[in-house]
């Protein structure tokens, strides 16, 4: 993956009320640190901010573009959003230089079908990696091809590409394979719940006469 280039204005105002000016112009209030520099604080055009975590994902390493012409690679630390605007309200980058290797969480997608008769059951849908900053996978594929109920995938069963590194424990159990219910199983939860209720509407109606 390829860094994203964007502009990158400092921020003379700080705060919630110059945090909200900053928004209502249209950007996404930001601080960049790490690498022994002082914190900056800048403000980034919100629309394409938006498109590039859209396509790249969360992880994706921006080349912030300052005024005066200088130049910063970064990658967001942690993203605050709107979830009833779903808009971005403040964003922390951190200095990355270019052959450094960065953690961060990627996505695990789980493809193919387990066999007939069972059901998947996820338990983590990211992982842990270290891997070269601008290289950095949108996402990891574990495959459910065939596999049996009782079967447990585990982080080690990731293909990783070349280049990344495992930095969750290998023992993270990312989903478990178990036999489905059968349709029997289903309707007798569904009326073992109705007849609770049913017992309980009777207790509340003989506590009510009483």
């Amino acid at each position: 993956m390829s860094e994203v280039k964007i502009s990158a204005e400092s921020r003379t105002e700080f705060g919630k009320g110059g945090a909200r000016r900053t928004r209502r112009a249209g950007k996404v209030p930001a601080v960049v640190y790490g690498h022994g520099e002082s914190p900056k604080h800048i403000a980034l055009p919100a629309r394409e901010f938006a498109a590039a975590i859209r396509h790249g994902g969360a992880n994706t390493v921006f080349e912030l573009l300052d005024a005066d012409g200088t130049k910063t690679l970064a990658l967001p630390k942690a993203i605050q959003r709107d979830p009833i605007k779903d808009t971005f309200e403040h964003v922390d980058f951190v200095i990355v230089k270019r052959g450094e290797k960065v953690t961060v969480d990627v996505r695990i997608n789980l493809v193919g079908n387990a066999a007939p008769g069972t059901l998947v059951m996820t338990e983590h849908d990211r992982i842990s990696i270290n891997a070269e900053a601008l290289h950095l996978p949108e996402s990891l594929e574990v495959s459910l091809e065939g596999l049996e109920a009782g079967t447990r995938i585990t982080a080690a069963d990731i293909k990783l590409p070349r280049g990344v590194e495992l930095a969750a424990d290998p023992e993270t159990v990312l989903a478990a394979v178990v036999v489905a219910p059968t349709a029997e199983q289903m309707e007798g939860e569904t009326g073992d719940e109705a007849g609770a209720q049913e017992g309980a509407d009777g207790a509340d109606e003989a506590s009510s006469a009483a």
